[in-house]
């Protein structure tokens, strides 16, 4: 039995459901239908995931008649891959590398009779640099690589002159003593210490995570950053062998975050000869599981390991399958830091799971392609990486020939200057805030130029069709698009609610398999035979639900923010229907957002399909002027008002209350406290918006519908200065488009929520329902 007490002059529904709906059939499922729809969605989400496997086979040509005809064939595809992995900026050139050395130290910070190492630097991208290692074999150079430690390990210890790293599996040492010219990278680390910013505060995210977050919304990642520095060590060696007869050649080893970056370079990279990834190598499709700053929107679609590796053919690939360290994020919260770091976990995979994902690699990959995986006994985990055997392999197929006796070069003397150079990682990772914050500004430029000019206002009647590319450029690229709802509309229904004035029904609706849209459907008593009314779309915020549109009992926390606006517009004859958005239970919703984007999808891409079935039966009630369907929305609500009328044009209008904003730069930005890089909604950042649309894009896409935005001063969402700014841009629109009475807003004195003045003002106008 459910009560309510929401309304003074409820009717409360006891055990026996009231008659449902005209046709409908009753609603009798119970229980906690919030829950339900992200267990549902989740559900989907998992199919889809097994399912990309397969469908991934379609994105690809390959050609295997030759070597030449099997790397064009899979050009795109690797075209493709940079992109998703953000490794997009154009490179700085690089003549040599700089040895970083002061007053006080010198570059030179280990040498014995098999090498010497000196700390050094090199140019990336402008204001981003690579830092390190170089360490050179005394003798002939044999080969040329760069070993990449985990984001754990530093250069030092992968390199024997510091402590922490096991003599065995010191590879970078190792192959310095085989006659190979090293340079060792250094990784953004797992720490935290330099998360987050004096002017606000700082968090618990690693420092993967807190570059991963700012980089996203601008269409770039730490891992393509990282793999960026790769490149630049590969362009520096590629001009070091035009000085030589003979070439060295050029490989790349990694482990565990390390073995990740090695992986994706050689992958972008066909100079890059041969291949060691040691502890990252298996089936991806619980990458949602992995840390955050793994997550690669569309990686799935096209790529598993096995489509990674043959972008790496014909060329060496040793696959190394060693044990990894266990990782649980968030980390702990450490005093004076806020905690909004997002959940993850990295462990050793199974061998089951390597050893199905190589043997696809084998059948997916060119003709004489030299794919070796290296486990112990051919059934287990090795205990230790970089290996003897990895190591020779890499070497064998790379044609190396390495120096007598280099497996037992003896381990350096470790001495005090073997510690890592002063404020490396915290010069890695300032160097890229203010590289993503460069982004940032510039990114109003180029939205400008790829969406303003390309779009000079035309008459009203024909601005829809000139949107049209970029609305699909919304739908397909940013936030991503699933196909129709594919199942039978099948709504249910009970009665749940009466007033004088209206009934209010609840109703469910299918979408996919396991996915449906629910929601509160209000209908004014008065309604006369054959009259069709205006609808307006009364969509709750984070952790809400539809009753919260409803309650006007004061004492309930929902009306301090929502003020029962659906049932006073009830009440003003509209008919009402307060949907459910998925955007509940904290991190159960927000993993579905996790799950979606390995897919090339998103949250909203679910919310999308579930407001266009909504709408879909709206549309077949006798009693609705589908012609007159809009939506108004709070907080998340206000940020669905942006999105779903822009993409579903049967809205016709929208209001964004207590959202509408400058949204880039509040994703993006290290210096405000309205930031979302310093909150646990980890779920936010969409790849590539900062680039493509902001919300003054959105609601150009929304244009020539009428949209208003409601903003209360005291509102935390963002300063007015914020809002106003955005929403010029929108005014003008309208104004050059001759239709300046279709857009407005209204600033009130109060908080976050429900002003229900100039809003309402609004809706009586543009769905042309009077004041009653």
């Amino acid at each position: 039995m459910r009560i309510y007490t929401i309304l003074t002059l409820s009717v409360l529904i006891g055990e026996t459901y009231a008659a449902p709906l005209p046709n409908t059939r009753p609603l009798t499922l119970d229980g906690d239908f919030s829950a339900q729809m992200v267990a549902g969605i989740d559900r989907f989400l998992m199919r889809e995931t097994t399912a990309s496997t397969k469908q991934r086979e379609g994105f690809w040509k390959r050609d295997y008649r030759t070597e030449k005809t099997y790397a064009a064939s899979i050009q795109k595809n690797r075209a493709h891959f940079r992109k998703i992995i953000g490794a997009v900026d154009k490179p700085s050139p690089i003549i040599a590398l700089e040895f970083i050395s002061t007053t006080a130290a010198s570059s030179l910070c280990y040498e014995d009779e098999v090498m010497a190492v000196h700390n050094v630097r090199w140019p990336v991208l402008p204001g981003v640099h690579g830092e390190g290692l170089l360490i050179q074999p005394k003798g002939t150079i044999r080969a040329r690589v760069i070993a990449l430690p985990d984001a754990d390990q530093t250069p030092e210890q992968l390199s024997g002159i510091s402590p922490g790293i096991p003599v065995a599996s010191q590879f970078a040492r190792r192959l310095v003593a085989a006659g190979c010219q090293v340079v060792v990278p250094a990784l953004i680390s797992r720490s935290d210490e330099f998360s987050g910013d004096d002017r606000v505060r700082f968090t618990n995210q690693t420092h993967r995570e807190w570059i991963y977050r700012q980089s996203f919304q601008m269409g770039r990642h730490v891992i393509g950053y990282e793999v960026q520095k790769v490149l630049a060590v590969v362009n520096w060696f590629t001009a070091e062998n035009a000085k030589q007869t003979v070439a060295a050649p050029i490989a790349v080893a990694g482990y565990h975050e390390g073995g990740l970056i090695a992986f994706y370079s050689a992958a972008l990279d066909t100079r890059i000869q041969a291949t060691l990834v040691s502890g990252y190598f298996t089936e991806r499709n619980r990458v949602w599981d992995e840390p955050i700053y793994r997550n690669v929107f569309g990686l799935l679609e096209q790529f598993g390991d096995a489509e990674i590796a043959s972008l790496i053919s014909p060329r060496t690939l040793v696959i190394e399958h060693s044990k990894t360290p266990k990782l649980v994020a968030p980390p702990k919260v450490r005093p004076g830091r806020s905690s909004s770091a997002a959940p993850g976990i990295l462990a050793t995979v199974s061998t089951a799971n390597v050893l199905a994902e190589y043997e696809r690699a084998k059948k997916l990959s060119a003709k004489g392609s030299s794919i070796a995986l290296i486990t112990k006994d051919g059934k287990h985990t090795l205990e230790k990486f970089g290996t003897d055997r990895a190591l020779e392999t890499l070497l064998r197929f790379a044609n190396v020939i390495p120096k007598a006796n280099w497996k037992a070069s003896k381990e350096p003397t470790i001495g005090l200057q073997s510690k890592p150079p002063p404020h490396r990682q915290q010069r890695q990772v300032f160097e890229l805030v203010e590289h993503n914050q460069r982004l940032l500004r510039f990114s109003e430029y180029e939205r400008t130029e790829s969406f303003w000019r390309k779009l000079p206002p035309a008459e009203p009647s024909k601005w829809h069709d000139q949107c049209e590319p970029h609305r699909k450029r919304l739908w397909k690229e940013i936030i991503g698009e699933f196909p129709s709802a594919n199942l039978p509309i099948n709504p249910r229904s009970r009665k749940i609610l009466e007033t004088d004035k209206w009934v209010c029904y609840e109703v469910m609706l299918d979408v996919w398999a396991d996915v449906f849209a629910w929601g509160y459907l209000l209908m004014p008593k008065n309604i006369k035979k054959g009259e069709r009314r205006p609808v307006v779309v009364c969509q709750h915020g984070l952790e809400g639900l539809p009753i919260d549109a409803v309650t006007r009992n004061k004492n309930e926390r929902a009306f301090r923010y929502y003020k029962g606006f659906a049932a006073d517009l009830a009440d003003r004859g509209f008919v009402i229907f307060a949907p459910h958005n998925p955007y509940r239970g904290r991190d159960a919703f927000r993993v579905l957002q996790r799950k979606a984007n390995p897919l090339g999808r998103s949250l909203f891409s679910v919310i999308i399909a579930q407001h266009n079935r909504i709408i879909d039966w709206l549309e077949t009630q006798p009693f609705v002027d589908k012609t007159r369907i809009g939506f108004y929305g709070l907080s998340y609500g206000g940020k669905t008002a942006m999105r779903v009328p822009a993409l579903i044009p049967r809205y016709c209008l929208s209001i964004c209350s207590a959202d509408f904003n400058e949204w880039i730069k509040k994703n993006v930005t290290v210096d405000s406290r309205y930031s979302y890089l310093f909150t646990g909604e980890y779920e936010m950042f969409e790849f590539n918006l900062g680039h493509t649309f902001n919300y003054a894009e959105m609601a150009a896409l929304i244009a020539p519908r009428p949209f208003m935005v409601e903003r209360g001063h005291k509102d935390g969402v963002a300063p007015d200065e914020w809002v106003a700014y955005e929403f010029a841009k929108v005014r003008r629109l309208y104004a050059n488009l001759g239709i300046p009475e279709r857009t407005e807003i209204e600033f009130f004195n109060g908080p976050h929520s429900i002003n229900g003045k100039g809003t309402y003002d609004f809706l009586h106008r543009h769905l042309k329902w009077p004041k009653r």
